[in-house]
């Protein structure tokens, strides 16, 4: 007796689940739920049937995403590898021949099984998947969609290189794991799916604390933090005489372009204020002030390169104004008790909108406040413009501007 019937034990009626019981599938239900990511799960599993004597040779999970530039990832395991790769899909891989022509489309288009002999040719299904898996040495394949809530569906496959392929009784215990299969992977995407739209929507730093419990309205503490606040010109004139299509594509072009800078120095996008955007550097990170003057500096390339692409194609030249200060800000959440917003406020935050709104008034693109240069330690590389009287404060604000070629 081999050990996969050794470990099984009848249970249930034809259409009933699970039609044997397995120590893999009380593990699977009873023993994971301490494990965060799925793919470890998955490949401890594929590691169990082995040692279970079910011949996978390769296997893999490939599930839907809400992710902003993901449609989905696809897990993978081999023997050979021993751990279980991950492999984001791009959006529109659906719409590509290698799809349309493998079971995961099969499976999407409603079949409730793809199973295939790959050990003699020719191949009953031609499909790009089936002979590459035939010249690496598999002789049968088979998949299965699972089946999440809010009718999502997914895939899982097996295959073995064993001669013969798999016996009925492998496919039978294999199928007999696809629902808890399904709910474990669901409650890990599910995991992942708040945690991506959180730091999709508030940032990463934000989401972390979000994730945390800092839930309620006016959770929070008081950081030190240098502040920038940017602002498309002459936005609204663009959105009148452009069409919306193109207007939103040289919005998220120019947000692009700003954005990228700030996120790869460590700084956090709090909001994006229709064409504008309000970010923070936490002065806890190291040299968070010249960080945020990299972002400056490598936007200012961006923008220039952004505006070529621009020319070439008819669009306007795009340019914005940008405020810099630095101070203690509330960093929390402010609403409703229904509807709450992870933000920063403060009279820091303030002075950076004045001096944004400042650029357009002395023909200074970026304006930093003296208490950002002293911060910075870099009054002697800047351009001092003066003393500005700044609504809403007492006494004016010693104003700098970054020279040309900064």
């Amino acid at each position: 007796m081999n050990v996969i019937s050794a470990g099984m034990r009848f249970v249930g009626e034809e259409g009933c689940w699970p039609r044997t019981r397995h120590s893999i599938l009380d593990w699977l239900i009873n023993e994971t739920r301490t494990e965060r990511y799925i793919d470890i799960i998955f490949a401890d599993l594929c590691e169990r049937l082995r040692s279970a004597d079910v011949p996978v040779s390769q296997a893999s999970l490939q599930l839907t995403t809400c992710h902003p530039e993901w449609l989905g990832a696809r897990i993978s395991w081999s023997r050979a590898k021993g751990n279980a790769a991950i492999e984001t899909l791009a959006y529109g891989i659906e719409s590509t021949e290698e799809f349309l022509l493998s079971p995961a489309n099969e499976l999407r288009t409603g079949a409730k099984e793809v199973r295939q002999r790959l050990d003699s040719r020719p191949i009953a299904r031609s499909w790009p998947t089936f002979s590459k898996l035939a010249d690496e040495g598999v002789t049968e394949y088979v998949a299965w969609p699972i089946h999440h809530t809010l009718g999502q569906s997914h895939m899982i496959s097996f295959a073995t290189r064993a001669a013969g392929g798999f016996t009925s009784e492998h496919i039978s215990f294999l199928k007999d794991l696809v629902p808890a299969i399904a709910l474990i992977s669901e409650i890990r995407l599910k995991n992942v799916l708040a945690r991506t739209l959180l730091q999709t929507y508030v940032g990463s730093h934000a989401s972390a604390r979000i994730l945390a419990g800092a839930t309620t309205r006016g959770s929070g503490e008081t950081i030190s933090a240098a502040i920038m606040i940017c602002d498309l010109r002459d936005f609204t004139h663009l959105s009148d005489i452009w069409p919306r299509d193109e207007v939103i594509d040289m919005l998220n072009g120019y947000f692009e372009a700003v954005s990228d800078p700030i996120e790869r120095n460590g700084g956090e996008i709090l909001k994006f204020l229709g064409d504008g955007l309000l970010a923070v550097f936490p002065l806890d990170e190291d040299d968070a002030c010249c960080k945020l003057l990299a972002s400056l500096k490598e936007a200012r390339v961006n923008l220039v390169e952004l505006n070529e692409e621009n020319r070439k194609n008819n669009r306007p030249q795009l340019a914005h104004g940008v405020g810099v200060h630095v101070g203690d800000v509330m960093y929390g959440n402010i609403g409703t008790k229904k509807r709450l917003d992870f933000t920063v406020v403060g009279p820091a935050v303030n002075v950076t909108s004045r001096l944004e709104a400042l650029t357009k008034k002395i023909g200074h693109p970026v304006l930093l406040s003296g208490a950002f240069a002293d911060a910075a330690r870099c009054r002697a590389g800047l351009q001092r413009v003066g003393l500005y009287p700044l609504k809403g404060l007492g006494e004016p604000v010693e104003v700098f501007a970054l020279p040309a070629g900064y």
